[in-house]
């Protein structure tokens, strides 16, 4: 799935805020999206497709909430 799609499902499941290293080590742990280049997913990725989408992620008091 698309990392966006992969960060959505890690934030719907939990039905929390997570911070971005959390969604990160969810992603890489359950293999929700693989890199082309076969590494890890990182926080600052995560943080950079957050702030791509901000119809979709909401950023406060350093957890990233679903929007809806």
């Amino acid at each position: 799935m698309k990392i966006e799609e992969a960060i959505l499902y890690c934030l719907a499941s939990q039905n929390r805020g997570m911070r971005t290293e959390q969604i990160a080590e969810m992603i890489n742990s359950k293999r929700l999206h693989i890199r082309k280049d076969g590494q890890a997913v990182t926080s600052n990725q995560v943080y950079a497709v957050i702030c791509r989408y901000p119809e979709m992620f909401v950023k406060a008091e350093g957890m990233i909430r679903l929007m809806i």
